[in-house]
């Protein structure tokens, strides 16, 4: 069955250059950077049936050095450039998410539009912080402006937590990882780091303020599902307001989509589904991704297979008798709608 998979990386030679320069070259506590090129990805498309693969640069994105803005603009706009080159080498096989030099708030605004009107961005890839700054921070909002003027389709990428420390006696301040056990980032840390954007974005009011972006939240809403309700009943506690988790759930229903890389199943999946809805709603939300290649090729194989077992039509699966219908979309139908891609010949 064709997909279109819209969380899978790449590592362009620049870019990794950049990466080892730059003190990355274990990156998030990962053993290394994996090794990527145009031609093993259109391998592992053509194993796993995707027509359409949308790359994008991960974490930790292209601002590798904090203070280092000039650095930052430059790795960001030559590493758009290289996926760009990538998409315009192979039209019927890649599409790409730009990169943006946030926290840099002028340099991501002219980005967004070299991005979109000369470089055929289909949207950006943002970090779930930069250094520190979490989406729906106030200081964020002019990038949230433009992004909203263009309606732009923003997916969501988890990194490491990072804490701004501020020293009052120098007035200075300076960005640390936080890091509080000994295990790769992207285990716990990343899934609990892009839940925490996602609740800012709806505790700042961000998602009302700016409408037209829609977004796509990767990992199957990593931890948001079981905290949905919580986060909106403290919040009208704290405030002495109406507890807002309905309306919360109703933004994440009309605003977001949501990728099935890593391991939404066999128990994940259970509660995107129950905080989209039930089934019925849910269907229309989810994306397929295979996170390559920070997940090996034979990785992607076993997760693929565990997806397929997780749409099976049977009354205790998580979509009852209708998975077939349900993966169609997941896997390729969703993914053309948002995107207004074409049907096109599987590679």
């Amino acid at each position: 069955m064709a997909k279109i998979d819209v969380h899978c990386h790449a590592v362009p030679p620049k870019y990794r250059q950049r990466l080892i320069e730059n003190g990355h070259q274990a990156p998030d506590g990962m053993p290394a950077i994996p090794p990527w090129s145009t031609e093993s990805h259109l391998s592992l498309m053509k194993a796993h049936d995707i027509s359409i693969s949308i790359l994008s640069i991960t974490s930790p994105g292209t601002f590798l050095s904090p203070g280092k803005s000039e650095d930052a603009v430059q790795i960001t706009r030559e590493t758009n450039e290289e996926l760009s080159s990538i998409f315009a080498s192979h039209p019927d096989n890649f599409r790409f998410f730009a990169s943006l030099p946030l926290p840099s708030i002028e340099e991501s605004l002219r980005e967004i539009d070299h991005a979109l009107d000369v470089l055929g961005a289909v949207g950006f890839a943002l970090m779930s912080n930069a250094h520190g700054i979490y989406l729906g921070d106030p200081s964020l909002d002019p990038v949230m402006a433009k992004l909203n003027e263009r309606n732009a389709i923003v997916f969501l990428h988890p990194t490491s937590c990072n804490l701004v420390i501020s020293d009052p006696s120098t007035g200075s301040s300076k960005v640390e990882v936080v890091n509080v056990l000994p295990y790769p980032r992207p285990t716990m840390e990343f899934m609990f780091d892009e839940t925490r954007t996602v609740a800012n974005l709806l505790l700042s009011g961000s998602l009302t303020k700016f409408p037209n972006i829609r977004f796509i939240m990767s990992h199957c809403g990593c931890t948001l599902p079981p905290i949905i309700d919580r986060i909106g009943a403290f919040d009208a506690i704290v405030h002495g307001r109406d507890d807002n988790s309905q309306n919360f759930k109703a933004l994440l229903q009309e605003r977001f989509f949501f990728d099935l890389a890593g391991v939404p199943f066999p128990d994940q999946i259970f509660g995107l589904v129950r905080m989209l809805g039930g089934k019925e709603k849910a269907r229309s939300r989810l994306l397929f991704g295979s996170d390559f290649p920070f997940t090996p090729g034979e990785a992607v194989k076993g997760l693929v297979a565990r997806m397929e077992g997780g749409f099976e039509c049977t009354e205790e699966g998580v979509f009852g008798l209708d998975g077939e219908s349900v993966k169609e979309e997941a896997w390729e139908g969703n993914a053309r709608k948002l995107f207004n891609f074409k049907k096109r010949a599987v590679v």
